[in-house]
């Protein structure tokens, strides 16, 4: 496995393959020996950097996520409030950041452990990630109500879980449009994040 290269800090070749591991076999599938051996490391190592695996599991979504909302929040607070603002404007500062992590290196592996994370129902780790990244789902909702004063909180609530679930599946590759060979990376997800942004928004704007 690459993730065992003795070029890479040895934090950081942990946290490659238990990424990757999450992603293969789940939080409960993958072992510690496992870890250990994919990253060419002993026990003692994981011990020392995370404590416990429930502290390596935080720390895989920390990688990732801390970058990811760092984006998305610098680029909401250069609109939000503003009288020019739109929903496609909040629509990309939210989606577009996530399609580039999503391309990027092991981006894509990262979205097969963060659904992981919600198939498998695991409280303290639905609550860890609602603890340190809730806001910023409420900072963009709370912009959403001010640009759709017509919709109720519930109703606004539905179209944005919504749209997260678009979002969530167009980050994970799966869908019946593929990037055809001739079409670099970037061009393909810059036309994801157009036909995307255009859809989210047709159905938050729906009266």
């Amino acid at each position: 496995m690459s993730v065992s290269s003795a070029s890479m800090p040895t934090k950081e070749r942990i946290l490659g393959a238990a990424e990757e591991l999450f992603a293969r076999h789940g939080f409960e599938g993958a072992s510690l020996r496992q870890l250990t051996a994919a990253a060419g490391v002993n026990l003692a190592a994981v011990n020392y950097h995370f404590g416990s695996k429930d502290r390596l599991i935080e720390e895989v979504f920390r990688r990732r996520l801390d970058q990811l909302n760092g984006r998305r929040m610098a680029a909401l607070q250069k609109i939000a409030g503003e009288p020019d603002t739109t929903i496609e404007d909040v629509l990309a500062a939210f989606i577009v950041p996530a399609l580039e992590l999503s391309h990027d290196g092991n981006g894509s592996l990262f979205m097969r452990v963060l659904a992981r994370a919600f198939a498998e129902h695991d409280d303290t780790l639905r609550k860890f990630l609602s603890d340190n990244y809730g806001h910023v789902m409420r900072q963009f909702t709370a912009e959403f109500a001010r640009l759709l004063p017509h919709l109720s909180k519930e109703e606004l609530y539905w179209r944005v879980d919504l749209v997260t679930g678009a979002l969530t599946h167009a980050m994970s590759g799966f869908g019946m449009i593929q990037r055809k060979s001739d079409v670099p990376e970037e061009r393909h997800r810059e036309q994801t994040a157009a036909h995307l942004i255009r859809f989210a928004a047709s159905g938050l704007k729906s009266p």
